[in-house]
């Protein structure tokens, strides 16, 4: 599979991407209302609003990304996009309250007179890099594990046209 060489697998990538941008705003969006509004913590609030945000995507993934994956049961596919999302956690949770502190104690010893509270900012911008960091792994592992069943090149047509093979449905 190569990103650079199969227009499909731009495509994919393009339509994986704009999922995860779906994920990342209602990722935000419940973050900062579970923090702002009900008082939560952050690590519980980023808990939270991650694993609503990795629904989204799996549903999005599947049937908008992967429409062609259907040699594998729904339920299977879930089971390895949580999993995958997971490992995901596992590292963004930490790695979120360490940026959180660490921008929040340069935001407080600079005296930066912002439109937003310290602690909003710091806390979204951790969010931002840890979202980032994790990101990758996301795409790749779920590339080639849970959407394994999709042919990951462009299959030629009987014409010699790579780009009509393997049409994508829907």
């Amino acid at each position: 599979m190569s990103l650079f060489t199969s227009k499909r697998e731009r495509i994919r990538f393009l339509k994986f991407a704009f999922v995860g941008v779906t994920g990342t705003i209602i990722d935000f969006g419940i973050m900062n209302l579970l923090r702002i509004v009900f008082s939560l913590p952050l690590i519980w609030s980023q808990a939270i609003s991650f694993s609503v945000a990795v629904i989204n995507n799996f549903l999005w993934n599947r049937y908008w990304t992967y429409p062609d994956s259907r040699s594998k049961a729904p339920y299977r596919q879930l089971l390895q996009f949580v999993l995958i999302n997971i490992v995901g956690i596992v590292v963004r949770t930490p790695l979120v309250t360490w940026f959180d502190k660490l921008i929040l104690n340069f935001l407080d010893k600079n005296n930066l007179t912002l439109p937003l509270e310290n602690y909003i900012i710091s806390q979204n911008v951790a969010l931002t890099g840890a979202i980032a960091i994790v990101l990758l792994w996301n795409f790749f592992a779920n590339r080639y594990w849970t959407y394994s069943d999709v042919p990951k090149e462009d299959a030629p047509s009987p014409n010699g046209d790579t780009s009509t093979g393997n049409q994508e449905q829907g």
